[in-house]
């Protein structure tokens, strides 16, 4: 099975000798993120994110569906993740790893398990009709950081997202062509973001906590901490990962500063939101759509 080359024991002992001297190889803060970017695609539903050299591609689709029957007034939300042998060489199409596995299951709670979209929105006639929410999440370079990359693509993509208008006339259920009617932004109750800590064993058994660590620096660390934290500061998750014992005060300060970092990351999202709203809203064709009913 590919591997993703691994660093030697030389790479391996001179970055933890750094980071015991409390220096980053790349020169970063312990808590400092990798530059940030984000664009969105020509169609709704479409985000690019790169954390420094990891990108990833999320976009989100719908179809009109049968909602479950247990859940008959809510609609079907689901998320795929896909990690192709492009962005490294440890990813094999056709073969999960337990890596895809891992990030299928933390974006699944962080996001849908998490109630941050309102599936009730979603339906269309309880029992009978509903659209089907899809996101599937294409990673096309891999240099660490991947969980809190995939969120910030995932979330942002929800949030351009718009789906098509309906009309419901007793039975007749019309949905409307997006040339006919305006679409419509998804709910979306609350913004959770996923901070990632690398845990290190510092001089003297202390404990480090790594921000954003890189390709390299996962590979020297002894477990890590996903956190899930919204705008308002509230825990959506906890998940550890790794044999290493973490002591509960580093987890408290770290809940602190992932709620510092989301902040950041909710205003960079709405930012990079709010330049495309306006990049599109030039008249275009709700305008000249407009201008026809006048004449």
């Amino acid at each position: 099975m590919p591997r993703e080359a691994e660093i030697s024991s030389n790479e391996r002992e001179f970055i933890q000798q750094a980071l015991h001297e409390g220096i980053r190889i790349d020169g970063r803060a312990f808590d400092e993120f990798r530059p940030l970017n984000l664009s969105f695609g020509d169609e709704y539903g479409v985000a690019d994110a790169q954390l420094g050299k990891t990108r990833v591609v999320a976009k989100i689709s719908s179809e009109v569906t049968i909602p479950f029957p247990d859940r008959k007034f809510d609609g079907v939300f689901t998320i795929t993740t896909e990690l192709a042998p492009i962005a490294s060489a440890s990813f094999e199409v056709g073969r999960p790893t337990e890596q895809e596995s891992l990030l299928s299951r933390l974006l699944e709670k962080a996001i849908r398990r998490s109630n941050a979209l309102d599936t009730e929105s979603l339906c269309i006639v309880a029992g009978s009709k509903c659209f089907a929410l899809r996101a599937d999440i294409h990673v096309l370079d891999f240099d660490g950081g991947l969980v809190d990359t995939c969120c910030v693509a995932l979330l942002a993509a929800l949030r351009h997202y718009k789906r098509p208008d309906v009309s419901v006339n007793g039975e007749d259920v019309k949905i409307w062509d997006v040339r006919e009617r305006e679409p419509v932004p998804l709910s979306i109750l609350h913004y959770p973001f996923c901070v990632t800590f690398s845990h290190f064993r510092g001089v003297e058994g202390s404990e480090l906590m790594l921000i954003d660590a890189n390709a390299a620096e996962e590979q020297c660390r002894e477990g890590e901490v996903v956190m899930t934290v919204n705008k308002y500061g509230e825990l959506c998750q906890i998940a550890k990962y790794g044999g290493a014992t973490v002591d509960a005060m580093a987890l408290l300060n770290c809940a602190r500063l992932a709620a510092e970092k989301v902040k950041v990351l909710d205003r960079f999202v709405t930012t990079k939101l709010d330049q495309d709203a306006k990049k599109r809203d030039i008249g275009g064709l709700m305008a000249e759509l407009k201008a026809e009913n006048e004449r």
